[in-house]
């Protein structure tokens, strides 16, 4: 089992989750961050942190095609450790709905 960030994450990009995380298992996009699978071990400290309520455990229905991104983009993008602040719009973003479509980018970001 892992955790995955899944789309609320994109647009608000909090980083509380990297601060707490014990493998270093988080990787920077452009507008959000991803989970590698293979490096998560399933600690769970990451999830409560996330104020946008973004990760979710991988067992929860629905939500393999988000697995398949974070694994597909925590491979390209840059590993992040450091917590930096959000985005200034992020509470805005917050909640909304459709933004895989709308918003992400494949863009990396900026990593530590």
């Amino acid at each position: 089992m892992t955790f995955v960030v899944t789309e609320n994450c994109i647009k608000c990009k909090y980083m509380d989750c990297v601060e707490v995380c014990p493998v270093d298992c988080f990787y920077e996009g452009d507008n959000m961050l991803v989970i590698n699978p293979d490096e998560c071990i399933d600690c769970g400290v990451c999830e409560p942190e996330c104020p946008a309520e973004a990760i979710k455990p991988d067992s929860e229905p629905d939500l393999e095609n988000w697995l398949k991104l974070n694994a597909e983009y925590s491979a390209v993008w840059p590993n992040i450790t450091i917590k930096r602040d959000a985005p200034a719009d992020a509470k805005t973003f917050d909640g909304v709905a459709g933004k895989l479509e709308q918003y992400f980018s494949a863009n990396p970001g900026q990593g530590d």
